[in-house]
Order: structure tokens, then C-alpha cells, then sequence
């Protein structure tokens, strides 16, 4: 079983008590399918367990097969600087369909963050530097998808249903 490589940290985004006995780290796409169809069983899962998990989501763009997913992720880090990372991440999984430039500039208006700044920032690539840091993380951790999951710094090789997650979280925090 792979071992998360790169420890999670006060510098990771994310939600629920930090304190948790269990948790569930994302490497995930903003642009893949498959990381649009586990986003809501996600939300099902924290609440599910409520303060007993801990989720963390890293950034994981597959570039090559996705068009938007890096300027997708560095938009979530835009965001994150103005303390809305967890917003921008659900407003671009629940529109993923529309994923593209303008989309991106509407989401940051609609956050009021400034499409504008949100441009320059882009095309500074001032962001790319932290998402290619998860992404290397990712590599290191044996991440070759998306979306890959660890539960409590393991590998979790199975299928990532609700049912399953539920399963595989109840199994480390027995």
C-alpha cells in the first residue's frame, strides 16, 4: 500500500477539526469527471462523520488531458489567498460542465474577488508554484489519477462510493 509522501500540514487546505482521528487527503482535477462525480460523495462523507474527519484536498491538474484544470487550480489558490479556497472549490466542481476562461472570471466576480486580478494573477502564474508543489507531492505519493485518496496517510485502493469511503474510514477509526 502507497504512503502519503508529503505529511498534511497547517499549509494544506482544509475542513474539519484538525484534531480528527481520521484523514481523508484529495489529489484531485477540477476539469476530471471522475473528481466531478466523488465531489458530492465527499460532502456526503464529512458530513457522515462529521468531527471525526478531516478532509484536505490537493491540487492534482492533469494538464495534458484537461485544458483548464491548472489555470482551474490556480484560480482555487487566487481564491484561497483571499480566504475563499473552499468556495472557489465547490463553485468549480458544481460548474464543472462550463469549466473554461470565462467561467473562471465569473466565479471570481461572483466571490468578489476581481476578474481583473484574477487575470493578472493567471497570466503572472503567481499561483503556479503552490500547485505544482501538491502536484510533485502527489508523484512522490504514487499519484498517477484522479482522484486519489489516503486515509490517514494510506493509499486508498478501493472504490470510492459512499458506502465504500464510509467503510474504509470506519475501518481506521475502529
Amino acid at each position: 500500500m502507497t504512503k502519503l509522501s508529503v505529511p498534511v500540514s497547517p499549509l494544506d487546505h482544509h475542513q474539519g477539526d484538525p484534531d480528527a482521528p481520521c484523514t481523508l487527503v484529495e489529489y484531485g482535477d477540477y476539469q476530471c469527471p471522475t473528481c466531478g462525480q466523488a465531489y458530492p460523495l465527499i460532502k456526503r462523507v464529512q458530513k457522515h462523520f462529521g468531527k471525526r474527519l478531516l478532509f484536505v484536498f490537493r491540487n492534482f491538474p492533469l494538464s495534458q488531458m484537461h485544458r483548464y484544470a491548472e489555470a482551474a487550480a490556480e484560480t482555487a489558490e487566487f481564491a484561497a489567498a483571499h480566504n475563499k479556497f473552499w468556495e472557489m472549490h465547490d463553485l468549480l466542481y458544481e460548474n464543472q460542465p462550463r469549466l473554461g476562461e470565462e467561467l473562471l472570471q465569473e466565479l471570481a466576480q461572483q466571490l468578489h474577488l476581481g476578474s481583473a486580478k484574477l487575470r493578472d494573477a493567471l497570466d503572472a502564474k503567481e499561483f503556479q508554484p503552490r500547485v505544482k508543489a501538491d502536484f510533485s507531492g502527489g508523484v512522490r505519493s504514487g499519484v498517477n489519477g484522479t482522484p486519489t485518496f489516503f486515509i490517514n496517510g494510506q493509499r486508498h485502493d478501493g472504490a470510492y462510493d459512499f458506502n465504500s469511503l464510509v467503510a474504509a474510514v470506519d475501518l481506521v477509526l475502529e
